[in-house]
């Protein structure tokens, strides 16, 4: 490994850290949702300051080249964060369904209890 790369990959590591954090300091970011991006800049850390653990770890799967193993990893951590997400999306959808459904439910007895009075006519919409 060249000291270029070495230096690029700590630098990124950091500076991924460097960034979750501030966005999770500035409230830009929920834990819940740094958690994975926290992980992979750690691992992204220890694999820079550290290459031989990636070639140990590379050995121990079975993998040959290790770059491989990172690419793995990567795309095992973007695949999580796409399932938190989706979860959470759907968790969203339904809680809107339901405002939705609600307020529907709160205007049309607000109509007919405007119908009862005689008022529902005489509202002003400006």
């Amino acid at each position: 490994m060249s000291v270029t790369s070495y230096v690029f990959g700590v630098a990124a590591a950091l500076l991924t850290l460097f960034v979750v954090i501030e966005m999770l300091r500035r409230r830009q970011l929920r834990e819940r949702h740094a958690i994975w991006w926290l992980i992979a800049g750690f691992l992204a850390l220890l694999i820079g300051l550290f290459p031989v653990i990636l070639e140990w770890a590379a050995s121990v799967v079975g993998i040959d080249t290790p770059t491989n193993l990172v690419f793995f990893i990567s795309i095992a951590i973007l695949v999580l964060v796409c399932i938190q997400h989706s979860a959470e999306l759907t968790t969203l959808e339904s809680k809107t369904r339901a405002l939705a459904e609600d307020a529907a439910l709160h205007d049309l007895r607000l109509r007919k209890l405007e119908a009862l009075a005689g008022v529902g006519t005489e509202r002003a919409d400006s």
